[in-house]
């Protein structure tokens, strides 16, 4: 087993150091490992059953819906009018306009499902205008770096919705327990925030607004909001399946760009071109890992590292503690839909053994997928802002320190009282 180890490693190090793509690392990791250990398998036959069985869940025509929604409100200028619309409301707050990146982020999460695009996309108009304003330009890029993570935990969330159809876990139970934790994590940005500036006392003074400013505030975010009420409501109600609501959200995204007087086809265009090339990728990815892991189960591998952990006598919580760390080292070299695809036919039978419920560890794993959004060398949202401010990774990354230990710690107050993301799913069964 060592050896079968030290070949998959040192073939996939290999294939991402040549620069070939994950998705194709992925597949050709899986082949050729059969090609060494399992020659007798019939490739040919066993490469299209499992290519074809990784696309054809129906849950998988949501993932380029939403991808769609997301495209059409990044066309349609929404970080800007985030901003102008949550300013008015959250500038006398202790922390002041810094909460615009948590707020504006949990926003925009509930209609794009991806935290490198939250994080662009508020970065794009906060950071500038934060920096004008005088306030303090690390913890503006480390606030801005931990809420984007909130892509991901918020629904519609892209991650779900992969966990989903390889866990063959219901998705709209997924984006449900995401909503309580989400809101949760939230806050816990935004404390921090507050104590940090009333411990520092550098918060700068702006000018008051008024109602008329924050009226006017609630014009520029208010049809965002009623696309998010529509489709939080539905999910919980029950009114559509979620691959129905992916199709509201995207009419609902071009009526918006209508509204705010922002809809052009030559835009809509590319907000097409952007979705088909982020769907194509995450397709990819998907089709790599199902070879791969299919080359794991017929060597073997899961049921040899499960029978491992078995043999160390782990409590369920040291087991967590465990898996979180191992999430977080590869999330140093992987992006967060890799490392679902491919981990999850090993840790989710010792999770499941272990007594802890599949939907719940959907959640715990968003988490720590978050994690490795802002954990150097690989962290996505790390480059998103670097690409923003032209900042050194290793200070971007000093910046998010603080937001990464709230993550670490807000991971294992969920695996101590699980109730955080089964609550309100568990009001529906």
């Amino acid at each position: 087993m060592l050896e079968i180890a030290v070949v998959t490693v040192l073939l996939f190090v290999a294939l991402l150091a040549g620069s070939v793509w994950i998705g194709l690392s992925l597949f050709a990791t899986g082949y050729l490992l059969l090609s060494i250990f399992k020659p007798n398998i019939p490739m040919e036959i066993f490469s299209s059953g499992v290519i074809w069985g990784s696309m054809i869940p129906t849950p998988l025509l949501s993932l380029p819906l939403f991808i769609l929604m997301s495209e059409v409100l990044v066309a349609a200028g929404l970080g800007r009018s985030l901003f102008s619309g949550l300013a008015p409301w959250l500038g006398r707050l202790p922390g002041g306009l810094l909460h615009v990146n948590v707020v504006g982020s949990t926003l925009f999460a509930a209609v794009s499902g991806s935290s490198a695009a939250t994080t662009a996309i508020v970065g794009k108009v906060s950071l500038p205008e934060l920096q004008k304003r005088g306030y303090d330009r690390r913890l503006a890029m480390g606030s801005l770096a931990g809420a984007g993570t909130l892509g991901f935990l918020i629904p519609p969330s892209i991650i779900m919705i992969i966990y989903g159809v390889v866990a063959e876990q219901s998705i709209l139970e997924l984006f449900i327990a995401g909503v309580v934790p989400g809101l949760t994590l939230a806050l816990l940005y935004m404390g921090y925030i507050a104590l940090h500036q009333a411990v520092t006392g550098t918060q700068p003074s702006h000018d008051r607004p008024d109602w008329g400013d924050r009226l006017r505030g609630m014009r520029d975010i208010g049809p965002v909001a009623a696309l998010i009420v529509t489709i939080i409501g539905s999910l919980y109600l029950g009114f559509a399946s979620v691959t129905e609501l992916a199709a509201i959200g995207g009419l609902g995204a071009v009526l918006i760009s209508i509204v705010m007087g922002r809809f052009s086809i030559p835009t809509m265009i590319r907000a097409g071109r952007r979705a088909v090339r982020t769907s194509a990728m995450i397709g990819l990815i998907i089709v790599g890992a199902a070879l791969l892991n299919s080359a794991f189960g017929f060597l073997g591998i899961p049921k040899a590292i499960a029978a491992e952990i078995a043999s160390f006598g782990l409590s369920p919580f040291a087991l967590i503690v465990v898996l979180l760390a191992f999430y977080a080292l590869l999330g140093m070299f992987l992006d967060g839909t890799s490392i679902i695809v491919m981990t999850l036919p090993i840790t989710l039978p010792l999770i499941t053994n272990a007594g802890y419920d599949p939907i719940w560890f959907g959640i715990f794993v968003v988490v720590a997928v978050e994690i490795s959004q802002i954990t150097p060398p690989i962290g996505f949202n790390l480059f998103v802002i670097q690409s923003q401010t032209g900042e050194g990774i290793g200070k971007i990354a000093r910046a998010a320190l603080p937001f990464f230990v709230l993550l670490l710690a807000f991971a294992l107050l969920l695996a101590i009282f699980p109730g955080i993301a089964l609550w309100l799913p568990g009001t529906l069964r």
